[in-house]
């Protein structure tokens, strides 16, 4: 039998009654199955409306409960881990949190691919949101990595971002994004990304006579920057979604630092959030990342904290 959505040209969520009878209580009408259009409800985190869409976001971690599952059962989500930390001294920037997503056209952080998330039934699922990564208690430290977001109701983790290296490492801490590396006899390492791919590898640093300039951190959308010349790289560009109906850039790395004949450079924290780097001398400590982004914080004097994570659940609710 052929499944029927409208009557007379009118959708059949518009029509209460049908025959005397509640419309929702008709099963069929001319040996036709009337199909009934169901809604997915949830609580959890803050929630928005963006047209016929339900947005929850998190910024710290809780619980998202789905109480009733509708026809149409599909999810699309982002979820972002905490940045790491630049590092101390003529340093490297931190590298964003992993940036994994399934929403329209958007990809995961450095091209990858997810699934769209289905509802199985009502449950309540944790979420929790990685915490960016701190300097080191060390003024001349690498910076720590940033915590993991979890998005348990998709079995989905983000690896949070890798720490800058100080001065005294040549590569960047791995992970969603790597930090940004540093110069030290006479060549540099970038920070690797953390597999599956969730963000890009942060940026060299190499001696320029005798200047040390450092690579920026990972950023979602692109790799940190090496240096050139005596200036030190700036963080990667972060990632931009709509999946909260407007448009926003998150997960940039942060900036790296430098320390010689340059008079200690400076550099730019990635879009989306990324910290610009302080400096060695004078000393200056790195940028803190901007709150929720994921980026990762600049390198310099002391470090700069990278930016907590954040994790969004959009699906729809209306017709």
């Amino acid at each position: 039998m052929p499944n029927i959505a409208t009557i007379n040209g009118i959708a059949e969520d518009n029509i209460a009654t049908f025959n005397g009878i509640t419309a929702a209580n008709v099963t069929s009408k001319g040996g036709g199955t009337w199909q009934h259009t169901t809604w997915t409800t949830a609580t959890g985190g803050s929630v928005a409306t963006s047209g016929d869409y339900k947005i929850h976001t998190f910024t710290s971690s809780g619980t998202f409960a789905v109480t009733s599952v509708g026809t149409d059962a599909t999810y699309s989500w982002l979820v972002l881990a905490g940045g790491g930390g630049g590092g101390g001294n003529w340093a490297g920037g931190g590298g964003a949190g992993g940036y994994r997503t399934k929403y329209s056209s958007d990809t995961s952080g450095g091209g990858g691919s997810e699934s769209v998330g289905t509802f199985s039934g009502t449950s309540s699922n944790t979420v929790t949101i990685g915490a960016g990564g701190t300097k080191n208690t060390s003024a001349g430290g690498s910076g720590n990595n940033g915590s993991n977001s979890v998005l348990a109701s998709n079995s989905i983790t983000s690896t949070g971002g890798g720490g800058g290296a100080n001065y005294d490492g040549a590569a960047g801490n791995t992970g969603g994004s790597g930090g940004g590396g540093t110069a030290n006899a006479g060549s540099g390492g970038s920070g690797a990304r953390s597999s599956p791919t969730q963000g890009n590898i942060g940026g060299y640093g190499t001696v320029v006579g005798n200047a040390w300039p450092s690579g920026g951190g990972g950023g979602a959308g692109a790799a940190g920057n090496n240096n050139s010349g005596y200036t030190p790289g700036g963080g990667g560009n972060g990632q931009s979604s709509t999946i909260t109906g407007s448009s926003v850039t998150r997960a940039g790395g942060g900036g790296g630092s430098a320390y010689g004949a340059a008079g200690g450079g400076t550099s730019s924290g990635g879009s989306g959030g990324g910290g610009n780097s302080g400096s060695y001398p004078p000393h200056v400590a790195g940028g803190t990342a901007s709150a929720n982004t994921g980026s990762g914080g600049g390198g310099g004097y002391g470090g700069g904290t990278g930016g907590s994570g954040i994790v969004i659940v959009r699906y729809k609710y209306q017709n």
